[in-house]
């Protein structure tokens, strides 16, 4: 008999990351063998044990990893409150699954969603570093200071951020850079530009842990193992 955690177990069946599967353990809303579960450090024998999430029963389920290229007007959740349409939306799946991360409203380009909260953890846990490369459009010329501070840091509300690298789209015109991330705090692009005085007319994420968006804007396909397996091995030290 092999015990996992109760966070893991709802994770590898798809419902969500391990943080957010904690969430709904303290909220009461899951169960061992019709006994409500409240305690983190709970555990389940997966061939044995009866999970019920909301009352109904969860199952692991086969593991499915997409690529989307995220189109502008489109939320990065699954469901939401105002009934735009979400990245959930423009995928075809029987299979429950989630974003990884997220993309701003009118914020382009690469998106991964699955079913694996192992792997959503893996990729957004900064210990990881994770790259991230996006396209960005500024309101006016970036100036060869600014950009020296931008890739030294500098702190939004009271955080240090930077960024790994700051390159030009084309040398007559500052206004169009790319830079690469390591780290996923909400708007950090937009906010980085913005603590210096720019605003960031249009955003592109180009690539995302090395997998770029070789697809149509507003297309997807599946992720094939070599690609994901390639992740783990880059990035799992």
């Amino acid at each position: 008999m092999t015990l996992i955690r109760l966070n893991k177990y709802l994770s590898d069946c798809g419902i969500s990351s391990r943080r957010k599967s904690e969430e709904y353990i303290l909220q009461g809303r899951v169960s061992i063998n019709n006994k409500v579960a409240l305690d983190l450090s709970a555990k389940v024998d997966p061939t044995n044990d009866i999970v019920l999430l909301d009352g109904e029963k969860i199952f692991q389920k086969r593991k499915l990893y997409i690529l989307l290229n995220k189109p502008k007007g489109v939320v990065t959740t699954t469901i939401d409150e105002k009934n735009r349409k979400t990245v959930v939306d423009l995928i075809k799946s029987r299979d429950k699954i989630f974003p990884v991360g997220r993309l701003d409203y009118n914020t382009t380009g690469v998106l991964i969603l699955t079913n694996d909260g192992e792997f959503s953890n893996f990729l957004t846990h900064p210990v990881k570093r994770i790259p991230r490369e996006y396209e960005v459009k500024l309101d006016r010329t970036l100036t060869g200071e600014d950009k020296e501070k931008l890739c030294k840091g500098i702190y939004i509300k009271g955080v240090k951020g930077k960024f790994i690298k700051v390159t030009l789209h084309d040398k007559k015109n500052w206004k169009f850079v790319t830079v690469i991330a390591i780290e996923g705090r909400n708007h950090f692009v937009k906010n980085m530009f913005g603590a210096l005085g720019y605003t960031v007319e249009a955003l592109n994420r180009k690539s995302f842990a090395g997998i770029t968006a070789d697809i149509p804007v507003g297309a997807y396909r599946v992720l094939s193992k070599d690609e994901i397996s390639g992740v783990i091995k880059t990035y799992g030290k």
